[in-house]
């Protein structure tokens, strides 16, 4: 018994465990189950002041709102910022963010462009 317990602490040094799902972090699918658990992404444009066009980005986790916006303004090369789960785009970007969502490991059927 003491044995078993002195592997499971060495293995525990060697490697981080995930906290979520307990699995070793090489192994670990938390990430990609979280991205997939998405409920449904709906991406619109609509006018912000002085007739400026600009495109709305509802839906995403909350925990990785800033990740996604970050890598979705430097992609369009664009302004923009995210409060609240929402992103907001400088700029009509509609056409451009699924294939960008589906890249960054959304599943394609949850991105509803309108």
């Amino acid at each position: 018994m003491q044995f078993k317990e002195k592997r499971i602490k060495e293995v525990n040094k060697l490697a981080e465990i995930c906290p979520k799902c307990g699995m070793i972090t090489d192994l670990c699918a938390c990430e990609i189950l979280d991205k997939e658990e998405v409920k449904k992404i709906r991406v619109y444009v609509t006018k912000a002041k002085f007739r400026k066009l600009v495109t709305v980005i509802e839906g995403i986790d909350k925990n990785r709102v800033a990740e996604a916006a970050k890598s979705l303004k430097n992609a369009f090369a664009c302004g923009g910022s995210s409060k609240k789960g929402v992103i907001v785009l400088q700029g009509n970007h509609k056409k451009k963010v699924k294939d960008l969502l589906v890249k960054m490991g959304y599943p394609g059927e949850s991105v509803e462009v309108e």
